[in-house]
């Protein structure tokens, strides 16, 4: 057992070390685009399935409230966390639909949309970034190695791994990288000085 425990750290700290190391400029421009789409008064639209949903309400929180730093709120919404939404688009439509239709009715041009998906095949995250790109929103996806998500994104961070959980750590440091860049950018005068 303690193998097994040693053997998930250092496969983790593998998988996340690479991503990030070859990724660098990347993770930059990614910041540098949901910095901009803030300052034209726009906002962040993140959704995702099971543990990737969980991730896209992780990350929207750290926007709106807060994440290193006491600053004002970041626009950000989760698509992941309406059930009466969900559950309405699942049933009276089809489970496929059910970002796109809230795309359709809360993004506008110039918003950025994060699909994040691990198999980077989840229909309804390749659905949804299809209708934000047909509305003038920047499009972000996070994925494993790639898939159909990585071929309809303008951004695309995908990690290099076929185990999910090691994916998803990574995406979950990735949220976390790019919510400090944006604060740090947004904010230098209320990062504390060493």
């Amino acid at each position: 057992m303690k193998d097994i425990i040693l053997d998930t750290l250092q496969d983790s700290i593998r998988v996340k070390d690479r991503f990030i190391k070859n990724n660098i400029p990347l993770i930059l421009k990614g910041a540098d685009m949901l910095v901009n789409c803030i300052t034209s008064g726009h906002k962040i639209l993140i959704f995702g399935n099971g543990g990737s949903a969980a991730d896209a309400q992780h990350i929207a929180a750290e926007f709106v409230n807060r994440f290193q730093i006491e600053r004002p709120p970041l626009a950000a919404i989760a698509l992941t966390t309406d059930t009466s939404i969900i559950t309405s688009i699942g049933n009276d439509y089809h489970f496929d639909e059910i970002f796109s239709k809230q795309i359709n009715a809360l993004g506008k041009k110039d918003d950025v949309a994060i699909g994040i998906s691990t198999s980077g095949n989840s229909k309804n995250v390749i659905q949804a970034i299809h209708a934000a790109g047909k509305n003038g929103m920047f499009t972000i996806g996070l994925t494993g190695r790639g898939g159909e998500l990585a071929q309809c994104s303008d951004l695309v961070f995908a990690v290099e791994s076929d185990t999910t959980a090691r994916i998803q750590e990574t995406h979950i440091i990735l949220g976390h990288i790019l919510c400090d860049l944006v604060e740090r950018i947004l904010f230098p005068e209320k990062i504390s000085k060493p």
